[in-house]
């Protein structure tokens, strides 16, 4: 039942109102004058109010412009009772903040019309309040989500780079670059000595974005670094492949499948094995006798981890000259849109890579950093859409 609120000062008028008002079904409540008027509005809340423009203490104008002042009353429809009719008067209440006007002597069924065009239209301004006040709620947990989300994948990401190595100073050297993704993918890399001989290097992509990436790749990092798979040569890439395939089947991890470079490095014999798995080729940089640098793109790869279960995995070996550097990256280095619209993609990125060799050849860190800075500024300056990861091992 909507509450109306009835405030003048003539006791006939009042009268009047209220009884017809309350045979409509109206909760009515009067006042008469002004300060009894806004004593009642403030305390009744009332859906609409009837008000008498000529009133003593407070007349109907401050009346009107009190109640629209005040935040729980804005939306209060407010009529405006007045026998002046000139256009100056109408434009004054108006600006005041009256909704309408009711003319005296009034008419029975007018005023009956006037109030109930005045309560549909508070009743649809309380529907929109409610509306936006839900959509703001919805808003506020939607954000709220937002950064209990990012939170959990900036935990994710400090996690999973702490799990990551530590640089190799010495005679072979390995620096590395690693910047998660704004919703965090499934990069994870590795490397270790087998024995005084045998250095593996992997990196591993799992397929997607947040938790549901980085989980199963991190899963990865851990059994291959324990070196935890059955009857498995880990100085042979392709049987360390075929375990990863067997154990890995998209169908048992929730569609995701993974891809890896990995390689095995024989620093007695200078020689590089390894076998991948649908992984973006690693490049190998070498310097040949007139310095000119000389690029081997190690492009020979095979089905991804989890598509199939009876893939074969090939070991493939390259000998490794003086002052090589070998550089294993995911595809989040060169698969990004440009500020042009344009794909910076594999070609591109190993034509950057030349140019920063070429204009650093002793500094590995250094050519790390300027690729990186090269990278972000064709990203525009942005968080990168996927993980970037790169590896570079000098083998002196």
């Amino acid at each position: 039942m909507f509450q109306i609120l009835i405030i003048d000062d003539n006791s006939v008028n009042q009268l009047l109102l209220a009884r017809t008002l309350k045979k409509q079904g109206y909760q009515v409540t009067t006042a008469n004058d002004g300060e009894e008027g806004l004593a009642l509005a403030f305390a009744l809340h009332p859906a609409l109010i009837i008000c008498d423009w000529i009133m003593p203490k407070v007349d109907g104008l401050e009346v009107c412009r009190r109640i629209k002042a005040d935040p729980t009353l804005s939306t209060t429809f407010f009529i405006l009772l007045t026998s002046r009719g000139d256009v100056e008067d109408r434009v004054q209440g108006l600006d005041t903040g009256a909704d309408d006007f009711l003319t005296k002597p009034f008419e029975m069924n007018e005023l009956k019309a006037r109030v109930r065009a005045g309560l549909r239209i508070y009743q649809l301004t309380q529907d929109l309040k409610s509306k936006n006040q839900n959509l703001a709620k919805l808003t506020r947990n939607l954000q709220r989500q937002q950064k209990i989300l990012e939170e959990e994948l900036s935990e994710a990401a400090a996690y999973v780079q702490s799990l990551l190595p530590a640089p190799i100073k010495g005679a072979l050297t390995i620096n590395t670059r690693f910047i998660p993704s704004r919703q965090l993918g499934g990069d994870c890399f590795d490397y270790f000595w087998l024995d005084p001989d045998f250095l593996v290097i992997y990196l591993i992509d799992v397929s997607g974005h947040g938790l549901g990436a980085a989980l199963p790749s991190v899963a990865v990092l851990n059994l291959l670094r324990s070196q935890a798979l059955e009857s498995v040569n880990f100085y042979q890439p392709n049987q360390v492949l075929q375990a990863l395939n067997e154990n890995f089947q998209m169908d048992n991890q929730n569609a995701k499948y993974l891809t890896i470079w990995y390689g095995v490095y024989n620093r007695t014999d200078r020689q590089l094995i390894y076998a991948n798995a649908g992984h973006p080729p690693a490049v190998l940089i070498s310097t040949a006798p007139d310095r000119a640098l000389q690029v081997r793109s190690l492009r020979d790869s095979s089905m991804p981890i989890g598509i199939l279960p009876d893939t074969r995995y090939d070991n493939y070996y390259c000998d490794i000259g003086p002052d090589s550097v070998l550089y294993v990256f995911s595809d989040g280095v060169y698969e990004f849109l440009q500020p042009d619209d344009t794909i910076f993609g594999l070609p591109d990125f190993l034509d950057l890579l030349v140019h920063c060799s070429q204009r650093v050849q002793e500094n590995g860190d250094l050519i790390l950093q300027q690729i990186l800075e090269q990278i972000q500024y064709l990203n525009g300056g942005s968080v990168f859409e996927d993980d970037f990861s790169l590896i570079q091992v000098n083998f002196g």
